[in-house]
């Protein structure tokens, strides 16, 4: 392969030569170049006059040459980009040229059989002299080809063009003129084998080529539809109905004019304008868009024909009924009856009324009879809940009474209202002096001009886009100006400014990059106008009804046969679903392109319109001199340049002197005042009118998504009662605790107790100075570059947690809730991410149940169990013995409680400090009561399962010996995998000692539980080797003892050590993982699509990791057009390597979750308190006993389910071979699904008297 180099250049002609008139090997030659057509490379000779260059308008061309025996074959294609693996696209041809044109004679007879890109034949001879021309070579043209070193360089192949085409099949390559000769053949009538195979690749090429763009096409139509319902949606929302029907007739029309025609099939574009119109009484509009309908060949809904009835009754004509009755003709010749619009059909404000006023026009004696939905469960592991009484129990029992409920219900709607909540900071608790007092004046005044600047830019800009539309007529296209009008201009404003004090407060040293502010500032917008939407339609106003009554219950809820809060919240649902507004409405997503877009022209006005004065901070200084408040750079991240927003650094000081005494949080970001929406369907649930999402997702990943809306609302209660009785459980804060971190906090951190430190706390820089040396300088440089990044991650840190003691300190002495949602897997998450139970040591020891429970017989035993645990000091001794240990060293534990700061400060010592101090304030509570057992205790109580992971899949493949080390059989002391493993691996280690292998002698002494710990923890979840080897690396580099120039060799042998012993003990484990990755290797590779699988629990799961094409997500032109189609995962190839090694650790972290849920809804059912983090499960001291029992029963449960074979049956039924890959040899690639991994004799009973299957 070579590359031709510009005219002019001289080229050495030294190499060796490559191509020779025997071509008995097979090599591709492909070459880039900008040369213009019919100029000839020659080289200059040596001390000659340059010649002259003129500018000319050159066009590009691409060439691919193929030698072979007896065979050539050269393309000339004319491109405007071309990328290296894109040269296969090139096998067309528009004329004949030959490959030299000075060889070459123009005949008629000379030509080629080819296949053009349109897979159009013509079939034409060459004769065979022309063989003799082309090697008629002249001298440059022959050295030329000797260049080794071009050759090389870009060298291609057949498989590496082949592969490059399978992971960039949806580039398309801009081609305007393709000239092509074809191969060459002396034997025409037999084909050789290795052409044979060419034929059949060439075949695989064209037919993967045709499936990569029909899914190109699926996915653009995907996209538009999706932009067009937000679209036409907020048209309607903001009464510009006129320009919501022109475009989507602009858009129904392009589609059946276009030759490639993108089809607008999503019904809910149809019948969100005809709704728009049938509220106005406009049936001529309505029948406008029906007519496009039937353009578009989508078949109408009962949503549509609701719309219909709705518009007749609000037309009030005089033959009103005569229309009515030909509209109910075509209503049940399409199969519909009147009851089902009451049942199927979604209102919102008076439709329902309306509908209903039309359907009794008709026929007067009509009354709709609706079903309430089925609220039980439809899964084996949890039906034989359905039978059983209820013994729900309200989580925050005598607490509130049933007046407060309701004030803290309406305080929480006043938040979600306003979307965000100040708090007080806990970093300013002094009064402020009279400077800090000015220059928060200086800055209310300076905001006060932003917003006069704010609203006349965005008044500007509105009235430019309208002049623009008016003239240009552009608004038939989908455009920004409906998103900028949907909320007043004071809510833009506000929304600027927020964001403006966002950037102002930011880290000095990084800052988002500008698409992901783009986004989190139109979601601003977005989540203000669901909140408008809902109280427009009186959809609002419907939730506040049923809030209203299910709070009511869940204080009072013990004469109601109802199970949990979700079957409460359904009955409430059906009890007003005959009056005013449907609550569960279709979500309608902004699409990537939306938000980008929105965010951006928002973003345009901060950088462009907010000014400030530099001389704001000189008092001396009258003289204004205004400057942008905002700029851009671009910064450096790995091979990455990315766009950022800064402040000016003056502004930055401004905010910093004028020390901000409130924090701002958006309302989905903190607490709730009153018990969370129990998730109902995917898109009802959490906040009461804020929007929480169930799933946690990227933008692009919408393939869940559909997963979820196609899979039966029944099938998906097991994780919404889940989420739903974690989120039920209600918390408040432990104020001995708080007060404690406070004062370490204030008094400038801890390293030791985990408080960071503020920036003040760190030295400022050495000066450089001029007389130092070279290497004085660089090593001060050096210096000054740790410390800077030393400042910005502890300014990080400290951040963090001023905004989670700013937030405790705000909720101390109220009762809150957190409401959850899940990731992909299924793993459970609180939405408020600052002030939650799965946060760091810290976090966790400042919550506390805000019910609480008499200790009992054993409560304050377990709590000195726990505190022990806590330490991390008796992990290998049995809980007799750790509750020995916490008697004797009682008198610590009070000491620690009474004097945390100031006496011996045990605690401080633990692996858990702050908790561990929590715990021992809670055991001098108990003990200082008059009876123990009788003591109200607040605290939670942790039980965590023994490396979780390993747990599983030593159940799944039934393996004895992985079993007993992660303590799934009954023992006296629990077993610790870790120290099993380091055993072995010393074990081994020392017979290489003796046969005298060095690395192992350095390592006598040093193969420790803590040097292999994270190894063996991670193995589960698909470390590889080199993550092993730095995870080993750096536990030796803290160990001062070990030579620091044997680490990486020791870490290399330690990793294969370890890998070696865990394959002895855990023998399925390995085998299992194995048939995990070939299975999505396989998925992911050959059957093209992403791995899916649905859990135990029937929750739907994709792996949502793809190979993303670029999309432009940007405003398109002056005229403010947003881009049509946006990426997303549905029509995207998967990522192979993320796919396979993502797996083993997905599928294990979908079981975990799985078990969680199952003993969450049984502790709901034994009525006692219960929450999560991951594998560690929480309850009162008294209940300890309970959830553990609930714990190893419903493990064995999940475990007896034949969970490898559903899979198998899964993969099995849902994935084929595309049309391109039906080969013989890659039909065998599906019998990986079949070949389930050998399970051992393992009896999984052995759990249930397991005591330290969680301890």
């Amino acid at each position: 392969m070579y590359r031709l180099f510009r005219f002019g250049y001289q080229i050495n002609y030294s190499y060796p030569q490559i191509i020779t008139n025997d071509r008995s090997h097979l090599l591709k030659i492909a070459s880039y170049s900008n040369i213009p057509e019919n100029i000839q490379i020659k080289a200059r000779l040596k001390g000659s006059a340059k010649t002259k260059e003129f500018k000319r308008n050159i066009k590009q061309f691409a060439e691919v040459v193929q030698v072979t025996n007896g065979n050539t074959n050269q393309s000339k294609v004319k491109v405007k980009h071309l990328k290296p693996n894109q040269v296969q696209k090139m096998v067309s041809y528009k004329k004949p040229q030959a490959m030299f044109p000075n060889t070459a004679k123009k005949d008629d007879s000379y030509y080629v059989k080819t296949k053009s890109i349109n897979c159009n034949n013509d079939d034409i001879y060459l004769k065979e002299e022309l063989l003799e021309h082309i090697d008629e070579m002249n001298e440059d043209q022959i050295n030329l080809l000797k260049d080794a070193d071009l050759l090389q360089t870009i060298a291609m192949t057949e498989n590496d063009i082949e592969n490059k085409f399978d992971s960039n099949q949806g580039k398309e390559l801009e081609i305007s003129h393709i000239y092509n000769t074809n191969k060459l053949s002396k034997s025409k009538n037999k084909l050789s084998k290795r052409d044979q195979n060419r034929k059949i690749v060439e075949k695989n090429k064209q037919e993967l080529k045709e499936m990569a763009k029909q899914l190109n096409i699926k996915g653009r139509e995907k996209s538009l539809n999706q932009t067009l319902l937000a679209y036409i949606d907020l048209c309607v929302c903001c009464g510009f109905l006129n320009r919501g029907l022109a475009t989507l007739s602009h858009y129904c029309y392009k589609s059946v004019s276009n030759k490639v025609p993108l089809k607008i099939t999503d019904i809910r574009i149809f019948t969100c304008l005809m709704h728009g119109f049938a509220s106005k009484g406009n049936y001529e509009k309505l029948k406008e868009i029906w007519s496009l309908l039937e353009l578009s060949q989508t078949k109408p809904n009962i949503q549509s024909y609701a719309a219909k009835f709705e518009c007749l009754v609000n037309k009030k004509e005089i033959n009103q009924i005569d229309i009515l009755q030909e509209v109910s003709k075509q209503f049940f010749s399409d199969g519909f009856s009147f009851n089902e619009l009451f049942e199927k059909c979604i209102f919102v404000g008076n439709q329902r009324e309306q509908v209903l006023k039309a359907v009794q026009l008709l026929d007067p004696s009509f009354k709709p009879s609706i079903r309430m939905e089925n609220i039980y469960y439809s899964c084996p592991l949890l039906d034989h809940l359905n039978t059983q009484k209820s013994t729900y129990k309200c989580p925050a029992g005598d607490l509130l009474n049933e007046k407060k409920i309701h004030e803290l219900a309406r305080k929480q709607l006043e938040m979600e209202m306003t979307s965000i909540v100040k708090v007080k900071s806990v970093d300013n608790y002094s009064e402020p002096c009279q400077k800090v007092l000015d220059y928060r004046k200086k800055l209310e005044v300076l905001q006060e001009n932003w917003k006069d600047a704010i609203r006349n830019a965005i008044n500007r800009e509105l009235e430019s886009i309208r002049a623009q539309h008016n003239c240009l007529k552009s608004y038939r296209n989908v455009n920004i100006y409906p998103y900028l009008r949907v909320l007043s201009t004071e809510q833009y404003v506000d929304i600027i400014i927020q964001e403006v004090r966002k950037l102002a407060e930011g880290s000095e040293t990084f800052s988002p990059t500008v698409n992901l502010l783009y986004r989190n500032l139109a979601n601003q917008v977005r989540l203000r106008y669901q909140i408008k939407y809902k109280k427009n339609t009186k959809v609002l106003e419907k939730i506040r009804t049923i809030y209203t009554d299910y709070c009511s219950w869940y204080l009072n809820n013990e004469n109601e046969d109802i199970q949990n809060t979700r079957q409460k919240w359904q009955q409430l649902v059906y009890k007003y679903k005959a009056i005013g507004a449907d609550i569960e409405l279709d979500d309608k997503y902004w699409p990537s392109t939306v938000l980008n877009s929105v965010g951006k022209f928002l973003y345009n006005i901060i950088i462009k319109d907010i000014k400030i004065d530099v001389n704001i901070l000189k008092d001396n200084i009258k003289e204004e001199h205004l400057l942008p408040a905002f700029y851009t750079v671009f910064r450096g991240q790995c091979q990455h340049v990315k766009q950022e927003i800064k402040p000016h650094p003056i502004l930055s000081k401004l905010y910093q002197a004028s020390e901000p005494s409130d924090l701002i949080f958006d309302v989905t970001m903190i607490p709730m005042l009153s018990p969370p929406v129990p998730w109902s369907s995917i898109h009802s649930g959490g906040y009461i009118a804020a929007k929480a999402d169930l799933i946690r997702l990227p933008q692009q990943a919408i393939l869940q998504w559909h997963r979820l809306e196609e899979t039966p609302k029944q099938k998906l209660y097991p994780a919404f009662d889940a989420l739903n009785q974690l989120a039920s459980i209600p918390w408040t804060i432990n104020k001995p605790v708080l007060d404690v971190v406070l004062q370490v906090f204030r008094s400038g951190g801890s390293s030791k107790l985990d408080i960071p430190k503020p920036l003040s706390a760190f030295p400022s820089p050495q000066p450089i100075l001029m007389s130092m040396s070279k290497d004085e300088r660089s090593k001060l440089f050096k210096e000054r570059a740790i410390l800077k990044r030393q400042k910005s991650e502890m300014f990080s840190l400290w951040c963090d947690a001023l905004y989670r003691l700013s937030l405790a300190n705000h909720f101390c002495g109220k009762i809150f809730w957190l409401p959850h949602n899940m990731d992909f897997r299924g793993r459970v998450y609180p939405c408020p991410p600052h002030l939650n139970h799965l946060g760091s040591d810290m976090a966790r020891s400042l919550l506390c149940f805000a019910k609480g429970e008499p200790l009992g017989s054993n409560g304050l035993n377990w709590l000195k169990i726990h505190c022990i645990n806590l330490t991390g000091l008796k992990k290998q001794n049995s809980i007799e013995e750790r509750l020995h240990y916490a008697e004797e060293i009682l008198s610590d534990i009070l000491d620690s409680a009474n004097n945390p700061l100031g006496g011996k400060m045990w605690w401080a010592d633990s692996e858990n400090p702050w908790q561990t101090l929590a715990c021992c304030i809670e055991i001098l509570n108990a003990l200082q009561s008059k009876n123990p057992e009788h003591f109200i205790s607040h605290f939670p109580v942790h039980q965590d399962g023994s490396c979780n992971g390993l747990q599983h899949y030593a159940a799944l493949g039934k393996d004895y010996y992985g079993a007993v080390s992660v303590n799934l059989t009954p023992s006296e002391t629990p077993q610790d995998v870790y120290s099993c493993v380091a055993a072995m691996v010393e074990r081994e280690r020392s017979k290489d000692a003796e046969n005298d292998v060095a690395i192992a002698k350095y390592l006598d002494g040093f193969v420790r539980r803590k040097v292999i710990k994270q190894t063996v923890m991670t193995t589960v979840y698909g470390v590889t080797r080199f993550g092993a080897r730095l995870q080993i690396a750096k536990q030796l580099k803290d160990i001062d003892s070990f030579p620091k120039d044997k680490v990486w060799s020791a870490s290399t042998y330690l990793v294969s050590k370890t890998f070696e012993s865990l394959r002895e003990m855990f023998t399925s484990t390995k085998e299992i993982q194995d048939w995990f990755t070939d299975c999505a290797r396989v998925i992911s590779q050959s059957c093209g699509q992403s791995v899916e699988w649905i859990t135990p629990l029937g929750l739907p799961v994709v792996q949502p990791y793809n190979r993303r094409n670029k999309c432009h997500d940007y405003i398109k032109n002056a005229n403010l057009k947003m881009g049509e189609h946006f990426i997303s995962d549905m029509y995207d190839r998967p990522n192979v390597m993320k796919q396979k090694n993502a797996f083993p650790p997905n599928f294990i972290h979908s079981l975990d979750s799985s078990h969680m849920m199952l003993t969450s809804l049984h502790c709901e059912r034994a009525g006692i308190t219960y929450v999560s983090v991951h594998d560690c499960f929480w309850t009162h001291p008294n209940s300890v006993e309970i959830m553990g029992k609930i714990c190893r029963e419903q493990f064995l449960a999940l475990h007896n389910e034949p969970i490898l074979e559903n899979l198998s049956n899964f993969m099995v039924k849902k994935y084929k071979l595309p049309s391109y890959n039906l080969t013989d040899d890659n039909q065998d690639l599906l019998s990986i699904f079949k070949q389930l991994p050998k399970k051992g004799d393992f009896k999984l009973d052995n759990v249930l008297y397991s005591t330290y299957f969680f301890s």
